[in-house]
């Protein structure tokens, strides 16, 4: 005749409060330990990819002094990756063992050689006997100007630049050319464009 009274337990709030929680670390965590790891430079893999200079400025090669364009697309084909050689003098024996580098570079890519050609930029006139040189033995080597006075490089160098102009990677004299061609080959490998 008597009724009882059955008590419910009550909803525990903790618990989801917990999971929501979790779940915000989850998501935000990486983000905040990954700006801390930049902002501080913790954690940060010393090892690269690369052998040569990286050029992250988005300089072109008419930031250095390159006079005119060269010819990187031809018709209807993509644009092309640069093997560019400049040189403030009238490439002495340093800029002509790069020329030489470059070339070999570029047969070195093999099937691949269609998606890059070579440059020599020069600051002054090269002597006859090398012009002649360069026009038989290098007829797909394309020669343009460098004005000296905006080359703000020592000495003859060797550049990697992608087919939309900017300069990606530098090289001096006196640098391995296989690890030359390994860099234009990773490139060439990662890269949708040329």
């Amino acid at each position: 005749m008597g009724s009882t009274l059955t008590l419910e337990p009550l909803p525990r709030r903790g618990r989801g409060r917990w999971q929501l929680l979790g779940l915000l670390a989850v998501v935000i965590g990486p983000m905040l330990l990954a700006s801390a790891m930049y902002r501080w430079q913790f954690w940060v893999p010393q090892a690269r990819s690369y052998h040569g200079e990286l050029i992250a400025t988005g300089q072109t090669p008419a930031d250095l002094g390159v006079a005119g364009s060269w010819d990187i697309q031809a018709g209807d084909e993509p644009r092309r990756w640069v093997l560019l050689v400049t040189s403030a003098d009238g490439c002495a024996a340093d800029c002509r063992a790069l020329v030489y580098l470059a070339r070999q570079i570029h047969i070195g890519l093999n099937r691949e050689a269609p998606r890059a050609g070579h440059v020599l930029a020069h600051g002054a006139a090269l002597p006859a006997d090398y012009d002649a040189e360069l026009r038989v033995a290098y007829p797909q080597l394309q020669r343009l100007g460098l004005d000296v006075e905006r080359y703000p490089q020592d000495g003859a160098q060797l550049w990697i630049v992608d087919p939309h102009g900017n300069l990606v990677l530098r090289y001096r004299v006196g640098s391995d050319g296989k690890q030359i061609l390994d860099d234009l080959r990773h490139l060439l490998k990662i890269s949708q464009i040329g």
